[in-house]
């Protein structure tokens, strides 16, 4: 069996997929942006507070902390508090928290400072960063939950 095809030869969409496609180009877009809006503003880190060459990057390490702690709030306040639009959970996660966070250049920081004979500190960094990530989201999940009761009552 093969593929529908018009007429002429080419190659047909169904109509089931066009709807699908059509429905995906504003969360590509809404992430597209959000992305864009994030990189920047870890790259104005970055640029803020350097990092020396074969030392340990505070800088992306606190940005990855940071990012997770906001996906925490993030994600309770759209799911416990606010009924968000559909496009603000693909916008600020993914693409901006996404875009922020930076766990490509963790990885490629790790493979400087361990090819630069800093082994040591590219293993604690690689735990320090992991650790730091996960308490972040932790720590903002179950403070943002106290909040929120906390108002409640």
């Amino acid at each position: 069996m093969g593929a529908p095809s018009t007429r002429d030869g080419e190659l047909s969409v169904p109509p089931q997929r066009r709807d699908v496609a059509r429905g995906l180009w504003p969360v590509v877009a809404v992430v597209a942006l959000g992305g864009a809006v994030g990189a920047s503003a870890r790259y104005a880190a970055s640029l803020i507070w350097p990092t020396a060459v074969g030392s340990i990057p505070w800088t992306t390490l606190l940005v990855n902390a940071v990012g997770c702690a906001v996906i925490g709030v993030f994600m309770v306040v759209i799911t416990d508090v606010w009924a968000a639009h559909r496009l603000v959970r693909p916008f600020f996660g993914t693409g901006v928290l996404g875009g922020f966070t930076t766990f490509s250049t963790y990885a490629v920081d790790i493979q400087k400072l361990v090819a630069g004979g800093q082994t040591l500190a590219g293993l604690a960094y690689l735990t320090l960063t992991v650790f730091a990530a996960l308490v972040a989201v932790w720590s903002a999940v179950w403070v943002t939950r106290r909040v929120l009761a906390w108002r409640q009552q």
